[in-house]
């Protein structure tokens, strides 16, 4: 099956699983994908990923994160820039997600990172979602 926003697709999927608390979920991998999920695991919202070789293609295991009282680490993703509606932001104007308690990842011209490190580095770019 197509994806038309396979970005949007992996956000769902780990909002669905959060929502009924399975310890991990399966995507289909790509190279944005995987940068994506390496900026989730470092900033602390997932505990893990892997990358498995399964028969049909290359898929994605994303071990989710939760708290003492089993409550989700990831609050919230939103996808912000779509393929319909691409959103783009300069370096002094990368937003706060949550007064700095979220993240925003930005696809930019040295690869995939976060707003902070956007803004440190003086580079602007697509912003693909918030997550707090």
């Amino acid at each position: 099956m197509t994806v038309s926003d396979p970005i949007a697709d992996m956000l769902t999927r780990i909002r669905n699983a959060i929502m009924v608390r399975h310890d991990s979920v399966l995507i289909p991998a790509s190279k944005s994908k995987m940068s994506i999920a390496k900026i989730l695991k470092t900033e602390g919202f997932i505990s893990d990923y892997e990358v498995l070789n399964e028969k049909p293609g290359r898929v994605l295991k994303i071990r989710l994160k939760y708290d003492e009282q089993n409550q989700p680490i990831i609050s919230g993703l939103e996808r912000i820039s779509k393929p319909g509606l691409r959103i783009y932001s300069r370096h002094n104007e990368v937003p706060r997600v949550y007064g700095g308690l979220g993240i925003a990842i930005l696809s930019t011209s040295k690869g995939v990172m976060t707003g902070h490190q956007a803004w440190r580095q003086s580079i602007g770019g697509e912003i693909l979602c918030y997550v707090w």
